[in-house]
């Protein structure tokens, strides 16, 4: 069996975290056969790693490995990039080409984002996982390839073969062999080597001394949330050295490059946290605007509050209620451990409103990211944290006007 840490020291993978060593044995493990794989796992938690993985210990390492992002892809031209296309299929089709399924053969290809593939492109996919055959676009002869598929995706599949959107023949095709890469949050003893791993490349790159954090700062790094996972803390790493002038940071500096987490996801303690498992985007969706709640009830006592003071009529106790019955049955034993802040104990009385499902939720979410940065979806989905095909997806789902 090879060595876990020299598959770490050949990708460049950074982590202790036994959660990371049980995805990449599972790798290992399978990678000799020709099962499919499915790779699941937030956005920014490094599932482009595995498929490598899998690849460079087969038999098939010898051959060719593409790595296809499905999202990327436009839907009308994504069967041609796949399974080719024959001179003169449409328009702009002067000469017949190969496809991706048509150049692996004897390889390894990877599906990234593969929930954003359309319902035909599914039906195609899943014949060549059954039989191998393939037409390309325009042709009506059958091909073979021999191709061993490794699919990502940070959605929830099941979630999205209720609304119709994934074939679930194909969901079970794929998933012979489920990896899931854990998110950063659940990786706390990995933060501070990744982000020592990310300044050294900075400072390698730019001929500039390396910055270090001191034991405050390291510590808050370790217990932040992280919605965005490595690809956040690389982000933040590079910030910090290019912009900041000391080379020792604090706990002061870093505050400044660490988005808000009380308007955002929810101050929970790692331990708490890792007990909920995956944190999926709907879910982290669902947080933010209880806790935009409990902020607009903080607002609204204030208001009370003043109100009472300049019209000289005493506050009437009034039982209180607590925003934990909203939250999910996962986030109540949180909600419950934590005691209120004192402010939000002493809160007068709030008209009880009927709890709201998840897709109002997500709704409401989503109009306030678009109307915070003025319909631009692209910096809507960058606040949201997911693709902006997926933001589109929503919008359409939930009938949402962007006028």
């Amino acid at each position: 069996m090879t060595d876990i840490t020299s598959v770490k020291q050949r990708f460049g993978i950074i982590g202790t975290s036994p959660l990371l060593d049980r995805a990449i044995e599972v790798a290992l493990r399978v990678a000799p056969t020709d099962l499919s794989v499915l790779v699941t796992g937030e956005s920014g938690v490094g599932k482009e790693f595995f498929p490598q993985i899998i690849h460079a210990y087969s038999a098939r390492k010898h051959n060719k490995y593409i790595a296809v992002n499905c999202a990327a892809i436009p839907e009308g031209t994504i069967d041609s990039e796949l399974f080719g296309h024959e001179k003169g299929a449409f328009t702009g089709a002067l000469e017949a080409r190969k496809g991706y399924f048509e150049e692996a053969d004897g390889g390894t290809i990877f599906l990234d984002e593969v929930a954003e593939l359309p319902h035909p492109t599914q039906a195609r996919l899943l014949r060549v996982l059954q039989t191998g055959e393939f037409i390309r676009v325009g042709s009506s002869k059958v091909q073979k390839t021999n191709v061993r598929v490794v699919a990502a995706t940070n959605t929830d599949l099941m979630e999205a073969i209720s609304a119709g959107r994934f074939r679930e023949d194909l969901y079970y095709r794929l998933n012979t062999v489920p990896i899931t890469v854990p998110p950063l949050r659940e990786r706390p003893q990995d933060v501070s080597l990744l982000f020592r791993k990310f300044a050294g490349d900075v400072a390698t790159q730019y001929r500039m001394p390396a910055i270090t954090l001191d034991p405050a700062a390291r510590q808050m790094l370790e217990n932040y949330y992280w919605r965005g996972n490595i690809r956040q803390l690389k982000n933040v790493a590079e910030q910090i050295s290019a912009i900041e002038q000391t080379r020792l940071i604090t706990p002061e500096i870093l505050t400044k490059y660490l988005p808000q987490q009380t308007s955002g996801t929810p101050t929970l303690p790692v331990t708490e946290r890792r007990a909920e498992g995956d944190g999926a985007t709907e879910r982290e969706l669902l947080y933010k605007v209880l806790f935009d709640m409990r902020a607009d009830i903080n607002d609204l006592k204030r208001m009370l509050s003043e109100l009472m003071q300049g019209g000289g009529f005493a506050p009437r106790p009034e039982p209180v209620h607590d925003i934990r019955g909203l939250l999910p049955t996962t986030a109540q034993s949180t909600a419950a451990a934590t005691p209120p802040p004192a402010d939000y104990a002493e809160s007068e009385e709030v008209t009880e409103e009927p709890p709201r499902t998840k897709a109002e939720a997500q709704r409401e979410q989503i109009i306030r990211a678009l109307r915070h940065n003025n319909g631009r979806r692209r910096d809507a989905a960058a606040e949201l944290f997911m693709s902006e095909r997926t933001l589109y997806r929503k919008i359409k789902e939930l009938g949402i006007d962007e006028e």
